[in-house]
């Protein structure tokens, strides 16, 4: 049986059952064809805030559901998302530009996601404390209540799931506002996997929007949490807007990550990390490769290398091409790629491959001979760009790699794992991959950056409880004791 047929949803938000939103509709948009696809309905204002009443309402009954009850939706929804695979897999590919391959990985994250957080609910949440006075003493985790989850379009079901998943399993209610660009294969999916694996009604509301929507799901009262994905100017507004209320937020913003390439690696395996850590999804990846660091006595040949390697990659559609690359997701991300890399070249960086494009269709560039001051080399630019820059010791590679606002990921490739800590350990970053490219996440992992790539951390057992939960001091004494009042 289909999911998404759009027989139930086209037109509508999901507020426990599927309802017309006070917004006007907007339409699902093929990204590489600009076909449209269905009616995705719109909140307005006025929805958000009744939603955030009914969360409330439905959260005191979750947070007292037994935390195996809730562990059995999570897995069931688990295998919904295994069931419906492929179906979702094709939304993915043909609202967000991507290839297969990618929706693929989206659909992986999504099952183990789904897989810790089931075993999250269950998770001790809590610890005995020693006291000086005959009581029990206990420090324990408890709902914060109700978490809005404001998600990007850039991989739209991971980066809702990941923050939707471990809120519900920990007894929160949560409000979501997929990006309006992709809100069916990370919006509408979620609404119809959890409403067909038993979630109670009004425990996850789906509320597309733009961007009036999304700061009323920061203002409404009843919201405690603020888990949102994006880019690092729209971050500091939403963490500046929530402190009002002194609102919890968990901020994933953008990167420019190094990825530092020793002299004593192997070359062609070197600009095969690099590759891929750069032009997987046309470089729309927060983690994605945005700084080649490379030693001067292997230089050229990785340069060569990469060139090659981005020259080969085929682009175009991802539904009806086996492809590498899909298409960037809007004209205005385009012209933001194509300004950074005619700036740079412009200032004397020599372009090895690509800088050019066929309508979305961005070819994968490569720029050699790159400066601290190159355009695409300082700026996040959030496309298929890989900027390279020559470094002849550990210290400049180091002191190169950590200049920069962004500490989201590192890699550093390099046979001596030694040296290699060494850079890790002066670079701050909130992830480091040593020997590998810096796209990785994992579910059971915390996820995260420091600086202007945000703050907090996602991911986890840990990380989950801490992000979603408050810290609560427990006493119990069997009768109440006599005070000298």
């Amino acid at each position: 049986m289909a999911l998404l047929d759009g027989a139930e949803w086209a037109g509508q938000v999901f507020t426990g059952t599927w309802t017309a939103g006070a917004g006007p509709s907007r339409t699902a948009i093929e990204v590489a064809t600009g076909e449209a696809l269905a009616e995705v309905g719109q909140a307005a204002v006025s929805d958000v805030e009744e939603a955030a009443k009914q969360a409330k309402r439905a959260h005191r009954a979750w947070a007292a559901t037994p935390a195996f009850d809730r562990a059995a939706i999570l897995t069931e929804a688990a295998a919904l998302f295994r069931e419906h695979a492929e179906e979702i897999i094709d939304w993915i590919v043909r609202e967000s530009g991507s290839t297969r391959a990618k929706g693929a990985i989206e659909i992986q994250a999504a099952i183990a996601e789904c897989t810790e957080a089931a075993a999250l609910a269950t998770a001790p949440y809590g610890e005995l404390l020693h006291s000086q006075t005959p009581r029990v003493s206990i420090e324990r985790r408890v709902p914060v209540g109700v978490v809005s989850v404001i998600a990007p379009f850039n991989f739209p079901l991971t980066l809702s799931i990941r923050s939707v998943a471990p809120a519900l399993a920990l007894g929160n209610a949560v409000l979501l506002k997929p990006d309006p660009r992709t809100a069916v294969c990370g919006g509408v999916v979620l609404a119809r996997i959890f409403s067909d694996a038993g979630l109670p009604a009004g425990v996850l509301q789906m509320l597309p929007g733009g961007i009036d929507v999304g700061s009323a799901m920061i203002d409404a009262p009843e919201v405690r949490v603020v888990s949102f994905t994006g880019s690092t100017p729209a971050g500091r507004a939403i963490g500046a807007q929530a402190a009002k209320t002194l609102t919890r937020t968990h901020l994933e913003l953008g990167g420019n990550s190094a990825l530092v390439v020793l002299g004593d690696v192997d070359v062609e395996a070197a600009a095969s990390c690099g590759a891929f850590g750069n032009f997987v999804h046309s470089g729309q990846i927060c983690m994605a490769v945005g700084r080649h660091l490379v030693h001067e006595s292997i230089y050229e040949d990785y340069v060569s290398l990469l060139g090659k390697k981005a020259d080969a990659l085929t682009v175009g559609d991802g539904f009806r091409e086996d492809v590498a690359l899909g298409p960037i997701i809007d004209r205005k991300q385009l012209d933001h790629v194509k300004g950074l890399v005619d700036a740079s070249v412009a200032a004397g960086a020599r372009l090895v491959s690509g800088g050019t494009h066929d309508g979305l269709f961005y070819r994968p560039t490569v720029l050699a001979d790159c400066t601290s001051d190159t355009p695409a080399y300082r700026e996040e630019v959030f496309g298929p760009v890989a900027c390279i820059r020559k470094f002849s010791d550990v210290d400049e590679a180091a002191a190169m790699a950590a200049d920069s606002e962004f500490g989201l990921s590192l890699g550093v490739l390099g046979n001596d794992l030694a040296t290699a800590m060494s850079i890790a350990d002066r670079v701050p970053a909130g992830l480091v991959h040593i020997n590998d490219q810096t796209i990785n996440d994992d579910a059971n992992a915390p996820f995260g950056g420091i600086g202007s790539s945000g703050s907090s951390r996602i991911g986890g057992h840990r990380a989950n409880a801490e992000s979603f939960t408050e810290t609560q001091w427990l006493t119990l004494r069997t009768t109440a004791p006599k005070y000298p009042y």
